[in-house]
């Protein structure tokens, strides 16, 4: 379980995209966005698990 944890938007901006940088585009994807990515905080912090997001892409695809 604990690999499939995320912690914060850099470790998930990492996983999405492959790069730090892009942790703004978390933020707007688990605040924002129409379709937000699922996630949950412990604390103040945002954290996801990698089964979920890759479920969430999958499902994505599909309505494309």
């Amino acid at each position: 379980m604990g690999d499939d944890l995320l912690r914060g938007a850099d470790e998930i901006a990492r996983f999405l995209f492959g790069d730090v940088k892009h942790r703004r585009k978390v933020y707007y994807l688990t605040g924002e966005a129409p379709k937000g990515m699922p996630h949950f905080k412990m604390g103040s912090l945002i954290c996801a698990r990698k089964s979920t997001i890759l479920t969430w892409i999958a499902e994505q695809e599909g309505r494309a």
